[in-house]
């Protein structure tokens, strides 16, 4: 073989390595949604730490290469991305972020004002809802109920529960629970306009009490029991959840609250959020199931919007006039926290400009953390 015939060879078969050669229409569609992603965070401002690196984590798992043992693809043994993907299948990073949440998360309107609690209870019927919705369209139970925790509009949950039961479709089901999440502004406010009156959006609700620091410690250790005992299945996040809050509120463990909340927090958020997004690889993504369970978790989300909106207008059937909660906070029983409560708090901005509802807000957003937690428990619980 001459020189030039060994160049050419040799450039020829470089040319089958390229992305430009193994490249499909699904690749080409999975990189746009990428994209989408990405402008949505960085144009539209929604949720920039989550769809950014989830966004590029779709580009980058569907760029296209020959798979000849180059151990550079996500799904390969050995392959950098398959160890960072490793605490995403493993389900090791979604307690690792509980904790940082845990460490971040003030109690203080839950414990103030325990009855709301029934709130984030409330909306979990998104959860509930959905899995029913899921076996309906012959989904298969394990497979159902990692679809069902998107009502929860808790990432971390939706991967920790679905790397347990339905693996297989647990990209699709992270991308989901993450896009909801990151649509929470968009979708929230239309339906606790139309489930409200405008006497309703205007109730002020009493300032909360002072909570003492005792209560404060209290809370986390007790909780912690109480919910495990119940839902044991429930421990790795729970667990997690409450020693952060503990790190927090005992006033002994500043380093170590640093570092949960923010270089172990970020840089857990920067694998989960890139993993996943790389694990969404066009031949596996691009399917009717995914068509569905985006569907499903849109439902699962409004139901678990309206669920709470309703049982605070039913709450107030039982309360007295002094004792009346807005409805708009209702809405904050999901697990996206704080957005869900910014919401609530800007939406009764608009019709009283003196009614501030975070802090109430407050109480059902960290109980719907709680709450989603829970529910995981319990699916997992009952299919293991």
């Amino acid at each position: 073989m001459s020189f030039t015939e060994f160049i050419v060879s040799n450039f020829n078969e470089f040319l089958t390595y390229t992305g430009f050669a193994n490249a499909t229409w699904g690749n080409l569609i999975m990189i746009l949604v990428g994209c989408l992603l990405l402008w949505l965070a960085i144009k539209k401002d929604f949720e920039p730490l989550l769809l950014v690196p989830i966004g590029l984590g779709i580009i980058l798992g569907n760029i296209p290469f020959r798979a000849a043992g180059l151990e550079i693809g996500l799904y390969e043994d050995n392959s950098v991305l398959n160890i960072f993907y490793q605490g995403v299948r493993q389900g090791w990073y979604p307690p690792l972020v509980f904790l940082g949440i845990g460490a971040m998360t003030d109690f203080s309107a839950l414990i103030a004002n325990p009855k709301l609690i029934l709130i984030g209870a409330a909306a979990q019927f998104g959860i509930f809802g959905a899995y029913m919705a899921a076996l309906a369209m012959g989904f298969e139970p394990n497979q159902a109920a990692g679809i069902a925790i998107i009502g929860g509009a808790d990432g971390p949950t939706a991967i920790f529960l679905s790397s347990k039961v339905s693996p297989n479709l647990m990209g699709a089901i992270a991308v989901c629970a993450y896009s909801y999440m990151a649509l929470v502004p968009v979708i929230q406010p239309f339906i606790m306009r139309i489930l409200t009156t405008k006497k309703e959006r205007l109730i002020r609700m009493k300032p909360a009490r002072q909570v003492s620091k005792t209560e404060k410690i209290l809370f986390p250790i007790l909780g912690l029991i109480v919910t495990t005992f119940i839902v044991p299945s429930g421990l790795p996040l729970l667990g997690m959840l409450f020693f952060g809050n503990l790190l927090k509120e005992c006033g002994k463990t500043n380093r170590l609250v640093d570092t949960a909340t923010n270089s172990l927090n970020n840089a857990v958020v920067i694998l989960l959020g890139l993993t996943v997004g790389c694990s969404t690889q066009a031949s596996e993504f691009l399917t009717l199931s995914t068509v569905g369970i985006f569907a499903i978790g849109a439902c699962a989300f409004i139901i678990a919007t309206a669920s709470g909106v309703c049982f605070v207008k039913l709450m107030n059937l039982f309360l007295s006039k002094d004792n009346k909660i807005n409805p708009l906070i209702g809405n904050a029983g999901v697990s996206a926290v704080p957005m869900a409560a910014r919401i609530s708090n800007n939406l009764g901005l608009e019709y009283d400009r003196k009614n501030f509802l975070l802090m109430h807000a407050m109480g059902p957003n960290v109980a719907g953390v709680i709450g989603s937690a829970v529910a995981a428990g319990t699916l997992l619980g009952f299919l293991s």
